[in-house]
């Protein structure tokens, strides 16, 4: 049974999904963000960026437990464990790398910016809601002519790297995205919304309480309790 640490957000759905997908046995551990247990020195002890999902696995390599935290680093160790979802080699596994990586050096980070400055931010500030959003419009347009060319992202097959991205194109619009001007993405995002498996993850913590963020909740996420010495 996989630990996970986790919250409903779209790194911490990347891994249910892949978990439900995969049909791997799990229990959930949830991290409230919002009210600062990422900073629990239990939580700490698995994954020290103070970030979620984190996972335990017990039956890790040569039947030693393990954790690992890093959504993209555990979407390549369930797949690697299962051996499913990511090609064992060749030019199909590093084309589904590449995509992955995209995602968490490109689509994460920026539509990240996107969400907190049009939303979360204490006051609106232009240069940044205005850059944000026309990079986040920019890599939605980067997916939609890749998704011209295929069924999924990294080809022909379903990967870790299509999981990787569909948590982030959920709430388009709040971030200043029409998918309905991406018709590649709005068929794929459709395509994997309607998988029984992602339709039972996106159920994990769904009843999780998600109220307009207060200063408090403010401080703890993006303040001074984000960046004290730990």
């Amino acid at each position: 049974m996989i630990d996970v640490h986790t919250w409903p957000t779209p790194n911490g759905h990347k891994i249910h999904i892949a978990l439900e997908e995969l049909g791997l046995p799990y229990r959930v551990h949830a991290v409230n963000i919002r009210t600062g247990e990422q900073f629990k020195p239990e939580f700490l002890a698995i994954s020290p960026n103070n970030r979620i999902p984190a996972i335990v696995d017990p039956d890790g390599p040569d039947g030693r437990p393990m954790s690992l935290f890093e959504s993209g680093a555990i979407l390549i160790y369930l797949a690697d464990k299962t051996g499913r979802l990511l090609p064992a080699s060749g030019e199909a596994r590093y084309r589904t790398l590449q995509w992955l990586m995209w995602q968490m050096g490109g689509v994460g980070p920026m539509f990240g910016q996107a969400n907190h400055f049009r939303a979360y931010a204490k006051e609106p500030q232009p240069y940044p809601i205005e850059r944000y959003t026309n990079e986040s419009n920019r890599l939605t347009g980067v997916l939609d002519k890749r998704l011209a060319q295929s069924p999924w992202v990294a080809g022909d097959e379903y990967t870790i790297a299509d999981i990787a991205i569909f948590p982030w194109m959920r709430g388009s619009e709040k971030r200043g995205v029409d998918l309905a001007a991406y018709p590649n993405v709005k068929r794929w995002f459709d395509t994997i919304g309607a998988r029984p498996a992602v339709q039972r993850a996106l159920q994990v913590l769904a009843d999780a309480t998600n109220p307009p963020i207060d200063d408090k909740q403010r401080d703890i996420m993006f303040g001074a309790s984000q960046f004290a010495k730990r």
